[in-house]
């Protein structure tokens, strides 16, 4: 165990196992995300300006911590796993009543997000139904290949930095909607490579994830193609931006390298993945987590500014 989870248990008790199991280590990674939506919204300017700030704010810690990490809780009440977990090294069993306060956690975040705009209370309501819906029995759609992935396509792709937007209150234009639509199967690519490194617990477990059914190799030959759409997209965002006028060739570079981040992550995977162990394909998932950072700051950098 280590030290600062030692002191946490002679702060909180038990009590810190809820905590560990909404994973606040994400929140960062989540908050992130979300605030993309914001910025592509009122750009980077009008951020500094504090332009729909207070909401965008209170929209950002409902979603990080009350959806999302309810989720990722209500996830574990339900997964009972034994080996690491995205973001959460050695977790404890999950405490009695885990599910129930995962779900109190989420529904609270619904009832608050009723003092923000329409589009952002759809968009939590329709998530927090997908997350019941993926991870509590009898549905459990995270057992089912294809339906995990789609639910973490729309969810964490799209609806998540859409929420950001939505936040303000502003309307989603052409231009947006394709950019946050390019998310979509950029989180696509995401996903199996989350899921690679417990294929073993999950094979134990009876879960037929999407990972397991396609195997690593066909895992990541999607994942490749999943980026090269969602790049696509982002191209044709650009174009009815009017990205190819003159004066806009910086924006073409960053978004270059951004796909030259996850190029450099998954050739090298896809070539020697196949005899890699659960701890390889781990730190695989995580070098993919940063370039999904990555391309959020060139987003921001190419729309926002």
């Amino acid at each position: 165990m280590s030290r600062s989870r030692q002191a946490g248990y002679r702060l909180l008790g038990s009590r810190l196992d809820y905590l560990l199991h909404l994973r606040p280590v994400e929140w960062p990674v989540m908050a992130a995300h979300t605030a993309v939506g914001y910025l592509l919204a009122v750009g980077v300017r009008g951020a500094a300006e504090g332009d729909h700030l207070g909401p965008a704010l209170l929209g950002l810690v409902l979603w990080v911590v009350c959806l999302n990490g309810g989720t990722l809780a209500l996830n574990s009440a339900f997964d009972r796993d034994e080996g690491d977990i995205a973001y959460l090294r050695n977790p404890p069993p999950a405490p009695a009543g885990l599910g129930a306060f995962a779900l109190a956690f989420m529904v609270a975040g619904q009832l608050a997000a009723f003092v923000l705009p329409p589009g952002y209370r759809v968009a939590y309501g329709a998530c927090l139904l997908l997350s019941v819906l993926y991870s509590v029995p009898p549905f459990r759609l995270k057992a089912v290949a294809g339906a995990d992935w789609l639910i973490n396509m729309i969810g964490f792709g799209t609806l998540t930095p859409f929420a950001g937007w939505a936040s303000t209150g502003r309307p989603l234009g052409p231009g947006g909607a394709i950019v946050l639509l390019a998310f979509c199967p950029l989180f696509a690519a995401l996903y199996p490579l989350t899921q690679l490194y417990q294929i073993e617990e999950d094979t134990r477990r009876g879960d037929r994830t999407l990972a397991r059914i396609l195997g690593v190799r066909r895992s990541l030959d999607i994942a490749v193609a999943a980026v090269a759409v969602a790049f696509a997209l982002f191209a044709w965002g650009a174009s009815r931006a009017g990205w190819p006028s003159a004066g806009t060739g910086w924006r073409w570079i960053v978004m270059t390298l951004a796909l030259a981040a996850w190029l450099a992550v998954l050739i090298p995977w896809r070539l020697r993945g196949s005899a890699w162990s659960p701890i390889q394909h781990q730190r695989g998932m995580y070098r993919a987590l940063a370039a999904w950072a990555v391309t959020d700051v060139a987003v921001v950098l190419t729309w926002a500014i």
